[in-house]
């Protein structure tokens, strides 16, 4: 009995030691776009809209999961996968572009509202200046430049846990009520005028360029395929506490249902008559937390997608690798400098990845139901959940565009 004990508890912790790359996504998509969206739906609906935060974290977890595995199997990130994937010369180049114009492109304008949110936290705490988005761009720079994963690994885990127990904190100081947030967790229902809201929530937790990012960052931590299980295990952990800290989000908003809570910095600030000051400098550090997690792995991302699809032979240090994260920093902290309002930014860009996601999971499913992962392809099993998946990413996005073209 002692002898098994003592084997789970060293399982565990050999788990544990092994969590690091899936953290990055998680720290990617619990940022400002999230806190926004999050705010947005536990302000206006309550707790009705947790079913599609559960949703959001099952479908990352099978999506980031399968990216993950293409990486760790091949030694190659997603867009180098790709590229090596399709002998067609034309269809190859259409894929490049859209890879380019989705991760690289997309990721540059989304990075200004990386950085505008984690002004947003700043400025609940202290008068507004105008160099603070260079403050946050200088931060995510010198973390970059650094080139150094391990590094970049354990500095992102220490913020995403700072964030964490920030929103939790405030969560469980509203005192949920616990029957209405089991029933808006497990009981599904889309309103006309929450379609929108539901699939930015998805949006902003299933990110495609996480599934770039993920794939690519593997490789960095493993080489074995007998790493497989930590991987596994690494993708699940993190994503659902990931999703936890969206969720505390949710419900620390439905507090001040009915009170014009359109942003976190709205909701900051309006906790502080109800819970005190505690509440309010607890949640801007989660913003600026998220701001900084954000700003870093967007660009990161966009530099592994570039490197993939032109075929660089490249690393953290590398002068092309480095230009390209740096090309989507300096947008970002341009962008959010001149004024652009960071909510309309942040939310466009949430509902747009929500729209470009069931390309990528098509990509993806085609992937790893080929000849190139081998034994460790997916199972008919795996197929099913992800098919699943991506219908669901399919029909959210097909009713969003009939809804914006006022078809419905």
């Amino acid at each position: 009995m002692l002898f098994t004990r003592c084997n789970k508890l060293e399982h565990l912790k050999r788990i544990f030691k092994n969590i690091g790359p899936a953290t990055l996504v998680a720290a990617a998509f619990v940022g400002p776009g999230t806190i926004t969206i999050c705010t947005r739906a536990g302000a206006s609906y309550g707790y009705t809209l947790l079913w599609a935060m559960l949703l959001s974290m099952i479908a990352t977890v099978v999506l980031q999961e399968m990216a993950a595995r293409l990486g760790l199997i091949t030694g190659n990130g997603l867009s180098k996968i790709v590229r090596n994937a399709l002998s067609n010369k034309i269809l190859r180049l259409v894929m490049i572009l859209l890879m380019i114009s989705a991760i690289f492109i997309g990721n540059a304008a989304y990075e200004a509202g990386n950085i505008a949110g984690g002004v947003i936290g700043i400025q609940v705490l202290v008068e507004a200046a105008w160099y603070h988005p260079i403050l946050l761009g200088v931060c995510a720079f010198v973390l970059l430049f650094i080139g150094n994963y391990k590094v970049l690994e354990r500095v992102l885990i220490g913020l995403v846990l700072v964030m964490g127990i920030s929103f939790v904190a405030v969560a469980i100081a509203i005192k949920p009520d616990m029957t209405a947030l089991v029933e808006g967790l497990f009981t599904p229902s889309i309103e006309e005028d929450q379609l929108l809201l539901i699939l930015a929530l998805i949006g902003t937790t299933v990110v495609p360029y996480n599934l770039f990012l993920h794939a690519s960052l593997v490789k960095e931590k493993w080489q074995s395929t007998a790493d497989l299980k930590y991987v596994r295990w690494d993708t699940i952990i993190s994503v659902l506490l990931g999703g936890l800290v969206s969720m505390a989000i949710i419900i620390a908003a439905t507090g001040l249902q009915g009170q014009g809570i359109d942003s976190p910095a709205d909701l900051a600030r309006s906790l502080e008559p109800i819970y005190g000051s505690f509440s309010t400098y607890i949640f801007a550090v989660g913003i600026i937390a998220a701001g900084i997690t954000s700003a870093i792995t967007a660009p990161l991302a966009a530099a592994y997608v570039v490197q993939g699809c032109l075929g660089w032979d490249a690393d953290l240090k590398d002068w092309k690798f480095r230009a390209v994260w740096l090309i989507v920093l300096g947008v970002g902290v341009l962008f959010a400098s001149i004024g652009f309002k960071p909510l309309q930014v942040i939310t466009f860009a949430q509902v747009a990845n929500g729209l470009l996601l069931p390309i990528m999971a098509f990509i993806l499913l085609w992937l790893v139901n080929t000849s190139i992962l081998g034994k460790y392809k997916n199972n008919w099993f795996l197929n099913l959940i992800a098919i699943a998946v991506t219908m669901v990413t399919v029909f959210l996005g097909a009713k969003t565009l009939a809804s914006v073209a006022g078809l419905l």
